[in-house]
C-alpha cells in the first residue's frame, strides 16, 4: 500500500466528513445518490455542504426540485460573496492609488 495515498490532510478529512453527512441526509430523505454527487460537485466546499445538510435536516424537502433550488441558492450566495470580496480588494487598491499616487514622476 502506498503510504502517501492513505494519509489525508485535515482539509481533505473535513471535506469527506461534510460530503458523507450531506449524502447521508439526502439518502435518509429517499433521494438518489446521483443527485447527491451532482450537488457535491456544484457546492464544492465543506461549508457549503454543511449548509445544505442543515437545510436537508431542518426542512426535510420532499421534492428534488426543492433540493436543487437550495443548492442553487447556496451557489449564488457563494458567488455573491466572492464578488463582494473582489470588489473590496479593487476598492482598496483604488484608494491606495488615490492616497499614494501611481508612482514617482520625473521632475
Amino acid at each position: 500500500m502506498d503510504r502517501g495515498s492513505s494519509q489525508m490532510t485535515e482539509e481533505q478529512k473535513t471535506w469527506v466528513i461534510a460530503r458523507n453527512h450531506m449524502m447521508k441526509a439526502l439518502e435518509s430523505l429517499g433521494f438518489p445518490e446521483a443527485l447527491g454527487e451532482q450537488i457535491v460537485k456544484n457546492l464544492g466546499s465543506p461549508k457549503a455542504m454543511d449548509r445544505m445538510t442543515s437545510y436537508l435536516n431542518n426542512v426535510k424537502p420532499k421534492k428534488a426540485e426543492l433540493v436543487v433550488d437550495e443548492m442553487l441558492s447556496i451557489c449564488s450566495d457563494i458567488e455573491r460573496w466572492r464578488d463582494k470580496k473582489e470588489s473590496e480588494r479593487a476598492n482598496a487598491k483604488y484608494n491606495e492609488i488615490l492616497y499614494f499616487g501611481l508612482g514617482s514622476e520625473d521632475d
